[in-house]
């Protein structure tokens, strides 16, 4: 600890240990986004098309594929975003919306919709 205050002073230290919660309540906030453009109907409503293992589903989408296994499925994070972004690059005959293309949602809400999902 020594070592570390010395080299990097410390204003350098207090920044590192502070800046660690922030971030973590960040990712919970988009987490908490994510959710509610996943699940209101003003927004994605991604639940109406998508079953997720979330309690708070109330929908029980079964048009498009069930969120799970998204690591699994999408190792590369941004091949899900852009699928999200877009899917009709992949299947253009997909009903799926492209939410990104059409200005559905916004970049950030897209970006929280794949945090969110990305979890399950």
């Amino acid at each position: 600890m020594q070592k570390l205050t010395t080299a990097m002073g410390v204003a350098g230290l207090l920044t590192v240990l502070t800046a660690m919660p922030v971030q973590a309540d960040s990712h919970q906030a988009q987490l908490d986004l994510g959710k509610t453009v996943y699940m209101t109907k003003s927004k994605g409503n991604c639940v109406s098309c998508h079953a997720i293992k979330d309690p708070d589903a109330t929908q029980a989408g079964n048009q498009g594929p069930p969120m799970i296994g998204m690591k699994a499925r999408y190792p590369d994070k941004r091949k899900l975003r852009a699928q999200v972004w877009d899917p009709t690059r992949n299947n253009p005959l997909t009903i799926m919306p492209p939410l990104g293309k059409h200005w559905i949602l916004s970049e950030q809400e897209i970006d929280a919709v794949v945090e969110y999902i990305y979890q399950f």
